[in-house]
């Protein structure tokens, strides 16, 4: 597909590296020459230098023939004029980020009159990802499907657990909870496991299932489930206006520390029942004061990734039980996480897994195209929502007469309103929704995708 991406910051260049990896015939448009230029040579895409929202230039780019146009610049006014302007010029479908809470509320509103897409607002979802976080103190990560039925969960086995040296088969059997551990982390390698797979300490697990049989694994894994009642958050950036709201709102006690003075007064009128320090969060005298005994969770949200990790390693060191590190360079996580950082949110990748899935359905005419996509271990793995339909092949034949691909899961199945923890003798129905989990080289878009060549064959 043809697509226009306008703004090569940093939700445009991830865009630009996740797309063009997926085969997407990619154009850039930028202002900026030297980042253009840098884009190019690292991509092999092409580039327009100038207004994103100038006719003119959208023309140059070929926004008037391209399927898709997603505007990521700084300012949501030029996103949407971008986005305006190439749909009266005949782009297929078009994308904006809005970051503004003001025109987030009368967005939905305002979608079909402005011709647009879809939205998409980095701050707004990492504020909710990491509110899911919270909710779950121990989980590292959390993710949902099946209209909210199903859960994905990163959980970390720890020494003490009973888990340590049992096979998956024998886990399920000692645990006695419905759950399907679906990906193992185990230093530098990612596994899609099969029954006989044998658990370690130090292994980070990625487990489905719903919320009362997650929480009883949590017991069972001897993980701590104590519930969050106070929160620092360190930035007031949007994502920390969003996060502080968000958990006001519940009933959490919140603080936010916030360098700037002008910006804490603003937040201090914004925000009424939040308590807004104006201070530096690397003074460790701060920190000590108001995290030490007192908070429940840290989260790191300043725009610079190693003060983040400072931060939140410094609060972990202090005892606080729950730390949440924001960062933007993907390329960083596995070195973060060998320092013991316990979960990492970056914004740009929700956003980008949110435009990966709605392109792989543009791609695909299929009644099963992917509903809803969610990358795992730095990309390493992918969770993806179908909805059967009746073209769908192989429906109603037992699972265990089929071969699927090679690191390919069946991971659950949603059948009117019930869920389905697939053994061999289940199937799936037309109007199931199916989870699959699988690695990202399968680059699977359909259902049809997961099946080994010689299921394929028999069609």
């Amino acid at each position: 597909m043809k697509i226009v991406i306008v703004g090569d910051g940093k939700v445009g260049l991830t865009l630009t590296e996740q797309l063009s990896a997926e085969g997407h015939d990619i154009v850039i448009i930028d202002r900026n020459q030297q980042v253009l230029r840098d884009s190019q040579e690292a991509y092999d895409v092409m580039v327009v230098t100038g207004n994103g929202a100038s006719m003119q230039v959208l023309k140059e780019a070929g926004a008037d023939t391209a399927d898709l146009l997603i505007a990521a610049t700084s300012a949501d006014e030029i996103n949407l004029l971008c986005c305006i302007t190439a749909k009266k010029m005949g782009c297929r479908h078009t994308i904006a980020r809005v970051r503004n809470p003001d025109y987030s509320r009368q967005l939905t509103f305002l979608k079909a009159e402005l011709g647009l897409s879809m939205t998409i607002n980095p701050e707004a979802a990492a504020a909710r990802e990491i509110f899911h976080i919270l909710q779950f103190p121990s989980s590292i990560n959390r993710d949902f499907f099946a209209k909210g039925q199903v859960e994905l969960v990163e959980f970390k086995i720890r020494p003490n657990s009973p888990a340590v040296g049992k096979s998956l088969l024998e886990l399920y059997r000692s645990s006695r909870v419905k759950i399907l551990v679906c990906a193992v982390e185990r230093g530098a390698s990612v596994t899609i496991p099969s029954g006989d797979f044998v658990l370690q300490a130090g292994d980070i697990i990625h487990v489905t299932g719903v919320n009362h049989n997650l929480a009883a694994l949590m017991r069972y894994l001897n993980l701590p489930t104590t519930r969050i009642r106070e929160v620092v958050i360190v930035g007031g950036s949007r994502l920390g206006y969003y996060l502080a709201e968000t958990l006001s709102r519940v009933g959490m006690k919140v603080k936010i520390i916030e360098k700037n003075y002008d910006r804490c007064v603003e937040l201090s009128e914004l925000l009424p029942k939040v308590l807004v320090i104006n201070g530096d969060a690397c003074n460790q005298k701060l920190m000590n004061a108001e995290c030490a005994g007192k908070a429940d969770a840290l989260i790191s949200l300043t725009d610079i990734d190693e003060i983040n990790l400072v931060i939140s390693l410094f609060a972990s060191q202090i005892g606080v039980p729950k730390t949440i590190t924001k960062m933007d360079r993907i390329d960083q996580f596995d070195a973060f996480k060998a320092m013991g950082v316990d979960s990492i949110v970056s914004p740009k990748n929700l956003i980008c897994n949110d435009v990966l899935r709605y392109v792989r359905a543009m791609r695909n005419h299929r009644g099963d195209a992917v509903i809803s996509l969610h990358r795992l271990v730095n990309h390493r793995v992918e969770a993806l929502e179908f909805m059967v339909d009746k073209n769908t092949p192989h429906t109603n034949v037992p699972l265990k007469d089929l071969t699927l691909k090679k690191n390919v899961l069946l991971a659950c199945i949603r059948r009117k309103g019930k869920l389905i923890f697939p053994g061999g003798n289940d199937t799936f129905q037309p109007e199931d929704t199916v989870i699959v989990v699988s690695t990202t080289e399968n680059k699977i878009a359909n259902l049809r995708d997961i099946f080994a060549v010689q299921e394929i064959e028999k069609l």
